[in-house]
Order: structure tokens, then C-alpha cells, then sequence
């Protein structure tokens, strides 16, 4: 099992990929990339996995492999470190094929950010930035799923992988040093436990944009229109906007069509939908207007109003002095959802408590000054 580093190693039989995950859990860290196709469907479609071990690009064939439990040992192995960049489509792309998820997980993304680089740095801008390459952008809309794949297609894939495991070793030994290992490992282990997780079909509604202006008995109908679209987009495996386009749900809520003609009408309603499905969303609305009131799901909450936003300031600023002091990009010390649901324990008069969305080292690190600002007790740039 040799090969040069020019020459990516193709692997399309299961000994072969047993055989290479067994030397790879000897390996302190792989690198690891995936491309996939995800254009209509609800789960994405494993078109190659490619693996960097700082020496070789191995690019495995998910078409031909059958047996993945190899991998999985190996993507579950707590000794070996799997690096990937911006990953979150490419943890569901290992949860829909094999069942598992990469951990431990380093995210050079967000590593980059921790190191003051830009927040949510693209992998083309932190390979110019760190090891001076041009990467070449000809095979980012490729069709993975053909076979075979083009010679241009398998360099553009082994290349990934190479400068992936060369940005790890750039950036490893620099988080190391300024103390963020652990703080980074933390972060992508909230990540990867949340792969898989499905959301109740029950609670889509909640997920919909705008859905906080309708009344109670309209979100009834939503709710049952977007219960639908979630279970059906999994059992046929078709992408939810193909399947009923979200622009479109508010309107039906609130319009309530009882003709296909009326449905047809609905603002950027698909022809596909009224012709495939248009009986069963009709019915769904009447479903929806049958619920009794005492059924009827409690009206969403509003954004927060302008006035919250000097709350919303203050708080930030308490990110945004640690960040400075400790060189990291403002934006990953506090996310904008942590600061909203904070808010929202205690808007407008208070007393303000820590929300769950704040956790691990960040509610060690900011939770009591937090608290101390939002209830007036601190000022927002005082680190002590």
C-alpha cells in the first residue's frame, strides 16, 4: 500500500478500504473531504470521499464500497483527529452513508477563526492565505455521481484533501498554542451531536419563515401543510422546496384555497406541486381549519422589536471585548441566536437569566457578565 504523493490512490473494494482504515487509525490525524450531489434530494448522495494522511490523497468510491464498518471504527476512533473544513453538509453526508459522524472533529474554518482570520473563511481564500496556492474552481459544480470520473475530477479531489492535512498542520500547532484546543474540540462535538437528530414533524411549522404573523387558527393549517412536507420530503427523498416551496406555505395558511384553481393562484405556488399534490394539500388545509380551538397551536413570538436592540448591543459587546482580548474573530464568541434568546428570558423589564443556547466554555467564560449587563449591574466592555 504505496503511492507518491502526485499519484491519488483510487480504493472501490472493501478489503482494500478495510485494509487502509486499519493503517490510518495508526495516524495521529486524517484529513477528510467529501463531494456529493444534493440538488433535488432530502438526504445528500455520496459521489467521493477523499482521505489525507500529509503525504498521499486517497479518494474512495462510496458506489463501490458496500461494507463500511471499517470506516465507521475509523471515523468514531477518539485517537485519531479528523479534519475537515465547513463541514456541515459533509457530517450528514457520513450519517446518510454509513451511520456515523467524524470525531474527534478539528474545523480548519473555524480554527481560522479562532485564530483572528475571517470569520467563515472560505477553504479557496485559507489556502491562499496559508500555504499560497491558487486552488482552481473549474469542478465545484461537477457531477460526482458519474462514472468515471474525469482525470480533472480526481486531481481537483486528491488536491483538497493534500492541502487540507497541510492546513492542519499550519493551524494545529497555533490553537495549541494560544490555548484553544480544547475550546475548538467542544465546539465541533456540539456539531457532530446534533447530525441525524430529525426534527419532529409536528414542530416544522415553527421553522417557517413569517410564521410568527398568522393567528392561531391559521398556523393550525400550517402546521398540518408543514407536518406533511417534512414526512414526505424524508420518504420520498425529495428536497422540501421541490416537494411544496416555503414561500408558499404563509399564503396557504392564510388564503386557505379550496379549488385547485385557487391553489394554482397562490404566489410562486409550483405547477408540479398543484398538479402532484394539490388534492392532498387542499385536504390538508381542511384538515387544518377542523381543529379545535382548544387545538389550536399558541401564536409565535415576534423578532424582538427595535427597542431590544441597545440590549442587544450591550450584551454583544461583551463578546466582542473578550474576542479582542484573546485575538479571536467577534463573530464565533457570541452567536446572534444566543444573544436573541437571552433577551428573551427577561424583554422588556427583566430580570434576565442565561439561556440554554449558552454553553460549554462560553457560559464559564461570559454567563455571570452576562448576566450582570443585561441586569444593569456592568457595563458591556468591562472584562475585568
Amino acid at each position: 500500500m504505496t503511492a507518491s504523493r502526485a499519484q491519488p490512490l483510487m480504493i472501490a473494494d472493501n478489503s482494500e478500504l478495510a485494509a487502509w482504515c486499519e493503517r490510518w487509525r495508526t495516524l495521529p490525524f486524517i484529513a477528510v473531504d467529501t463531494e456529493f450531489v444534493r440538488t433535488e434530494t432530502f438526504f445528500p448522495i455520496a459521489g467521493l470521499i477523499q482521505v489525507g494522511d500529509g503525504e498521499q490523497a486517497y479518494l474512495i468510491d462510496p458506489l463501490a464500497i458496500t461494507d463500511w464498518a471499517p470506516m465507521v471504527a475509523l471515523l468514531e476512533d477518539p485517537q485519531v483527529i479528523k479534519v475537515l473544513h465547513s463541514c456541515s453538509e459533509d457530517l450528514e453526508v457520513f450519517h446518510q452513508l454509513c451511520g456515523a459522524v467524524p470525531k474527534p472533529l478539528f474545523d480548519t474554518q473555524l480554527a481560522a477563526a479562532y485564530l483572528g482570520m475571517d470569520f467563515s473563511m472560505g477553504y479557496s481564500r485559507l489556502v491562499n492565505a496559508l500555504l499560497g496556492i491558487e486552488l482552481a474552481k473549474d469542478e465545484t459544480r461537477s457531477d460526482w455521481l458519474q462514472r468515471p470520473l474525469s482525470e480533472t475530477q480526481l486531481q481537483y479531489a486528491a488536491d483538497d484533501a493534500i492541502h487540507l492535512a497541510d492546513i492542519y498542520k499550519e493551524l494545529a500547532p497555533r490553537i495549541e498554542q494560544a490555548g484553544f484546543t480544547a475550546w475548538l474540540l467542544s465546539d465541533t462535538a456540539e456539531q457532530s451531536a446534533v447530525v441525524g437528530l430529525q426534527q419532529d414533524p409536528d414542530q416544522a411549522y415553527r421553522s417557517i419563515k413569517q410564521a410568527w404573523r398568522l393567528r392561531p387558527d391559521q398556523l393550525a393549517v400550517l402546521q398540518r401543510l408543514a407536518a406533511w412536507r417534512e414526512r414526505e420530503s424524508r420518504a420520498r427523498n425529495q428536497a422540501r422546496n421541490r416537494l411544496l416551496r416555503e414561500t408558499t406555505m404563509v399564503p396557504l395558511a392564510q388564503r386557505q384555497p379550496d379549488s385547485l384553481q385557487d391553489l394554482a393562484r397562490i404566489e410562486d405556488m409550483h405547477p408540479r406541486s398543484v398538479r402532484q399534490d394539490g388534492q392532498q394539500i387542499l385536504e390538508l388545509i381542511r384538515q387544518g381549519k377542523a381543529v379545535p380551538q382548544d387545538q389550536w397551536p399558541a401564536r409565535l413570538p415576534e423578532p424582538l422589536p427595535a427597542d431590544a436592540n441597545k440590549m442587544l448591543k450591550a450584551l454583544r459587546k461583551v463578546g466582542q471585548a473578550h474576542a479582542t482580548r484573546l485575538g479571536i474573530a467577534p463573530e464565533i464568541m457570541l452567536r446572534k441566536k444566543v444573544l436573541e434568546a437571552m433577551v428573551r428570558t427577561g424583554y422588556p423589564g427583566g430580570p434576565y437569566q442565561l439561556p440554554d443556547e449558552l454553553v460549554s466554555w462560553r457560559r464559564q467564560l461570559m454567563g455571570e457578565q452576562l448576566l450582570q449587563v443585561a441586569n444593569g449591574t456592568q457595563e458591556g466592555n468591562d472584562v475585568g
